[in-house]
C-alpha cells in the first residue's frame, strides 16, 4: 500500500478587517476553521476551494491568489494533510442556507479574535495561513497546473 496525505484546501477571505471563518463540530467539541475541505475526484483544487466555501458559509468565493501549501501530521487522528490556501473576495450576501453537516455557523471574526481562540482552532495551520496573507505573501492562481478534464 502507498501512503498518500489528505489532499485539503481552505479559503482565506477578509471583508471589513474580519476574516470568515466556520465553527465546526468535531469529536472534541466545535472548533474554529476557515472554509475548507477534501479535494474530490477530478476536482482541480480551485474549484474545491470555491465549493466548500459555498457548502460552509453559503457565500459565493472568488479565488485571487494562493497563499501558500502546508503539510501538516495530527498526532491525535494519525493523519497527514496537504492543505492548498487560497485568497479571494464572496458576494456581499449569502447565496446559501443549507451549510454541511458538522457546520455549526459561519461567523466574521478580527485577526485578534482568532489569536485569542487559538485553542480552539481546528489546526495550527489556520492562524500560520492568516498571518501569512497578512503578510503578504501570495501568488498567482496559475502556479498550479491542473490536467483535470
Amino acid at each position: 500500500m502507498i501512503w498518500k496525505p489528505n489532499v485539503t484546501v481552505a479559503s482565506i477571505i477578509e471583508l471589513n478587517g474580519k476574516f470568515l471563518m466556520v465553527e465546526e463540530e468535531s469529536p472534541a467539541g466545535p472548533v474554529l476553521n476557515q472554509p475548507a475541505g477534501h479535494l474530490e475526484p477530478n476536482e482541480t483544487l480551485e474549484a474545491a476551494a470555491i465549493r466548500e466555501t459555498l457548502e460552509e458559509t453559503g457565500y459565493h468565493f472568488t479565488p485571487a491568489s494562493i497563499i501558500g501549501s502546508y503539510l501538516w501530521h495530527n498526532d491525535d487522528n494519525e493523519t497527514t494533510y496537504l492543505r492548498t490556501t487560497f485568497s479571494g473576495s464572496v458576494c456581499n450576501k449569502m447565496i446559501g442556507t443549507n451549510l454541511d453537516d458538522g457546520i455549526i455557523r459561519a461567523l466574521w471574526m478580527t485577526h485578534n479574535e482568532i489569536k485569542a481562540n487559538q485553542k480552539r482552532l481546528r489546526s495550527p495551520i489556520i492562524l500560520e495561513s492568516i498571518n501569512d496573507y497578512l503578510s503578504g505573501k501570495k501568488y498567482p492562481l496559475d502556479i498550479i497546473k491542473s490536467y483535470i478534464k
